[in-house]
């Protein structure tokens, strides 16, 4: 309804007043601090991440760094700034290393710092060669990797001879195998399963990426850790 002609322009009633509502002017926030709560963000309304930050890809450096397990990006997620996401920054930062002396590689769900794979042979002159271990330890370690959970007599039937306890104990020690509940079956024998640490140490992912159970058997007198994982 238009303004009386006749009001005087202090008593003239303003946009919205009559009902409608101004085309200039956007309709008031609902009272009660409640603006804004529908609007998507990278903390709430599942709203995509932001292109990592150099401050966010500091962080994850920093971080897988200093770690000495690989960093999964649920470790790492608490520490970035509002609105990054730590499964971007890792990549990021993975593509950032691509080329260099120490690359960003996934082991065991996580990512970690290995070296370069073509610089392993060069590194070997003057880096400390890893602890090895015999041989009839990597047959059992193998079995274990491939059959688990299985129990020391499977092992036993599948090596054709028997298995140590020492040998099962240098395995423990190394952190590469773990108990893992027992065996419904007469005596309850221990089942036997390898841990994340098998994984950092051959530099897998995770057991889908297992080589062949022929490849994880060495040529006497090669180091426990594999050369595809680069580390030094």
């Amino acid at each position: 309804m238009p303004p009386d002609p006749d009001m005087p322009d202090g008593e003239r009633p303003g946009p919205g007043i009559t009902g409608e509502p101004s085309a200039a002017e956007p309709l008031p926030a609902p009272a009660g601090g409640d603006a804004g709560l529908d609007a998507e963000s990278p903390a709430e309304g599942g709203a995509a991440p932001l292109p990592p930050s150099s401050e966010a890809l500091r962080i994850a450096e920093a971080l897988v760094f200093a770690s000495a397990t690989p960093v999964t990006a649920a470790r790492l997620q608490p520490l970035l700034p509002a609105g990054q996401g730590a499964v971007e920054t890792l990549s990021a930062l993975a593509g950032a290393y691509e080329g260099r002396g120490v690359n960003l590689v996934p082991v065991a769900g996580g990512y970690a710092f290995r070296t370069a794979p073509d610089l392993a042979p060069t590194l070997t002159r003057v880096v400390e060669v890893p602890r090895r271990l015999p041989r009839v330890a990597m047959e059992a370690l193998a079995i274990i990797a491939w059959h688990q959970p299985v129990t020391r007599a499977e092992i036993e039937e599948i090596r054709g001879t028997a298995l140590s306890q020492a040998t099962l104990e240098t395995l423990l020690e190394n952190g590469l195998v773990a108990p893992r509940g027992r065996k419904e079956a007469p005596g309850r024998p221990t089942l036997w399963a390898t841990t994340p640490r098998f994984l950092e140490q051959f530099g897998l992912s995770g057991l889908r990426d297992l080589p062949r159970r022929e490849e994880l058997l060495p040529e006497p007198g090669l180091p426990l850790a594999a050369p595809a994982a680069g580390s030094a």
